[in-house]
């Protein structure tokens, strides 16, 4: 209904102050584990103190928040963090200080044994390098996890077949990875993590050691099994474009900050910097942006306008435009009347990003 705010959504996973510092005495820089530091104390500035400390700082004050069945996109350069913090969230590195929590409970504070059953059962982890084990086949590698819960083989191997035929690996289930092509191998990777039935889904640049071809195709059966299993998902990639295609929000570092955090839509049309605003140059907006994206709420609406759906791309938008001098309404999913958009807001949700006359040649 229009006026009523939105339901909130419910939260997965919860990041919060969490700091990587490497170094000899990296525990001295924090007076408590939270990661929170007194009032008044600025953390960029902090950071640079330890830097300036012969430290290296991986991870500066990070905090986010993941939503169920949400996938939550990490970017930057390489040496930005984004890995660094991934790790942090498993544990596969200690934080030095900050909170990870997991249906509010923080995993920080778990011992190893509880942290292992935590990884055996609520987290699903791929990498870039897909680590699989050469000695085993398919149907025994998506299985491995299984068994070291200790399943008994009939049912492991039930449960494998199951996520091989949804990664659609149906038929080598024989094969070795050797036998594999690098899209095949990173489908095993994946149908391994999804054994178990994580709760929480980790991926690392996983499309990244792959082809052009390959790795766009591997994205749509990505977005597939998305589809069907609604899983809470933090997604590292360097590639905007590749982020794109699958956040729901993302998250963009640099020197191991968060910069920016939003929907991409909202990366592209207010970057807060020029660090952001280069992540975007090269986007085909026409084809990203939506007329529910641009919309103006507060221009008036013309007696005969048509109207269109939110979703509809700007590219698909054009056209009309050019022989609609006034306009189009656009209304949401649920019929209501979000605003107008006509060729003069395209143009300023396009220029948004140029920063001065001198980027487009005036």
């Amino acid at each position: 209904m229009p006026g009523t705010d939105p339901t909130p959504l419910e939260v997965k996973l919860s990041c919060r102050h969490i700091w990587k510092v490497y170094g000899t005495h990296p525990d001295r820089f924090f007076s408590n584990k939270s990661g929170r530091l007194p009032d008044g104390v600025d953390p960029l500035n902090h950071a640079q103190e330890i830097r300036d400390s012969n430290h290296i700082v991986a991870g500066a004050n990070v905090s986010f928040d993941v939503h169920v069945g949400e996938i939550f996109v990490i970017m930057g350069l390489s040496g930005s963090g984004k890995s660094t913090i991934v790790r942090c969230l498993s544990r596969l590195v200690e934080p030095t200080a900050g909170e990870v929590l997991l249906d509010g409970q923080n995993l920080l504070d778990i011992n190893k044994r509880e942290l292992i059953e935590f990884r055996r059962h609520k987290m699903g982890m791929v990498f870039q390098n897909f680590g699989l084990m050469p000695h085993l086949n398919v149907l025994d590698n998506v299985a491995f996890p299984l068994e070291l819960q200790g399943i008994d083989v009939k049912e492991r191997r039930r449960r494998a077949q199951e996520i091989i035929d949804l990664v659609g690996l149906e038929g080598r289930e024989a094969s070795f990875p050797s036998q594999l092509s690098g899209g095949q191998q990173q489908r095993v990777g994946i149908a391994r993590s999804l054994a178990v039935k994580p709760e929480l889904w980790f991926l690392d640049e996983p499309f990244s050691a792959l082809d052009p071809l390959i790795r766009k195709q591997m994205q749509d059966e990505f977005l597939r099994l998305q589809r069907e299993l609604h899983k809470s998902i933090v997604f590292i990639t360097h590639d905007f474009m590749e982020a794109l295609r699958i956040a729901d929000r993302m998250a963009i570092m640099r020197d191991g900050e968060v910069v920016q955090i939003g929907r991409p839509v909202d990366l592209i049309l207010n970057p807060v910097d020029d660090y952001v605003r280069e992540f975007t140059n090269d986007v085909p907006w026409e084809l990203v942006l939506t007329a529910g994206d641009i919309a103006d709420p507060a221009h008036k609406f013309a007696k005969g306008m048509g109207h269109i759906s939110a979703d509809t791309s700007v590219a698909t938008l054009l056209p009309y435009l050019a022989d609609h001098e006034a306009g189009v309404v656009v209304r949401d999913g649920d019929g209501n009347d979000m605003g107008v958009v006509n060729a003069r807001r395209v143009i300023e949700a396009l220029a948004s990003g140029v920063q001065n006359p001198a980027q487009v040649g005036m």
